[in-house]
């Protein structure tokens, strides 16, 4: 591969990347209390739950609706209460 095209393919991920991140920063200013109390809920029962089994995954490594099915999984994998991971769904989505 060549530089140029190689610089060309990092500077599309990146342009990608960044309107991914700014969606999410928007979503994220367009909260109500209760939602961005279950937003801080989630990023510590996240790092909570998610690190006593794997590494826990950054909620940008998949789309919103990739998280919906992995966190009805791990739900049941887990056997958390529904609010913890509605909590950690929300996170995950805007991180």
């Amino acid at each position: 591969m060549s530089i140029r095209t190689l610089l060309v393919a990092t500077t599309i991920a990146a342009i990608a990347m960044s309107s991914n991140t700014t969606a999410r920063s928007a979503a994220a200013q367009d909260q109500t209390p209760e939602q961005h109390r279950m937003l801080i809920e989630g990023a510590h029962l996240w790092s909570v739950y998610c690190n006593q089994c794997h590494n826990a995954r950054p909620g940008s490594q998949f789309s919103p609706a990739q998280w919906d099915a992995i966190t009805m999984h791990m739900k049941t994998l887990s056997n958390m209460p529904a609010k913890d991971m509605r909590a950690i769904k929300e996170f995950l989505k805007l991180h």
